[in-house]
């Protein structure tokens, strides 16, 4: 197989991966918390022998979390949370605490606040809240103060973004934390009765999906070409 096609099909395996990441970011365009990546290019060069030059080969394996604030949307719920301001929620799972900005919380029936999937709201100190039984009202201040009836029982714990490049996606709106680098989230602020949107642009990310879609074709087109210019080669040296 010569060069060029090599090249093109790492090219292409590239744009691949960005369409999959696109049509994430699209199918999750609705989905409350959710943060939208993008794909990063970059070429390496790959030795082809002594004395002759490198090949160039595209690389597209990493991914980029965009952690722009999105909008928010009154719910009027009690439990329902969105944060203002740069950082994240922190939830418990079975794989330990996990980061993320999707504010939907519900209390169960031991009075812990959690989501829909059943993990556990942590406070500052990664311990999972508690509500008094019988409580008529649960008020959450913007510093995340907890009260019930008027009495502080808990502050709900605001961590700040770590590093967007070592952000791992746990799930739609989850990503992973590693308890000792968890920081509190100073200018975060918590509005209560509100849950923010996802930050997907969907007609952007339509947009970006024509533009991989039409440069998949072009590079398909050039390994349909390639293809026939060796065969053709091939033909003529065996007559």
């Amino acid at each position: 197989m010569e060069n060029a096609i090599y090249a093109a099909l790492t090219r292409q395996s590239g744009l691949m991966n960005e369409m999959r990441v696109i049509a994430n970011n699209i199918a999750n365009a609705n989905t409350n918390g959710f943060r939208r990546e993008g794909v990063i290019f970059s070429e390496y060069l790959s030795a082809t022998g002594r004395g002759t030059e490198g090949l160039s080969m595209a690389h597209a394996r990493g991914r980029l979390l965009d952690l722009e604030q999105a909008g928010m949307t009154r719910t009027g719920g009690s439990y329902d949370l969105a944060i203002d301001g740069p950082g994240f929620f922190a939830v418990e799972t079975a794989e330990g605490p996990r980061l993320t900005r999707a504010g939907a919380f519900l209390a169960s029936a031991e009075g812990e606040l959690m989501t829909a999937e059943g993990h556990r709201l942590l406070d500052e100190g990664l311990a999972p809240i508690q509500l008094p039984p019988g409580a008529a009202q649960i008020a959450i201040g913007p510093d995340g103060t907890v009260s019930a009836d008027g009495q502080q029982i808990a502050r709900v714990g605001l961590f700040a973004a770590p590093d967007p490049a070592t952000m791992l996606r746990q799930g739609g709106t989850m990503f992973a934390a590693d308890p000792a680098t968890l920081e509190p989230a100073g200018e975060a602020r918590i509005q209560q009765g509100f849950l923010e949107d996802s930050n997907v642009d969907p007609i952007a990310e339509i947009s970006r999906m024509i533009e991989v879609q039409r440069a998949y074709e072009i590079g398909q087109t050039l390994l349909d070409r390639e293809d026939r210019r060796i065969r053709d080669t091939i033909t003529a040296m065996t007559r």
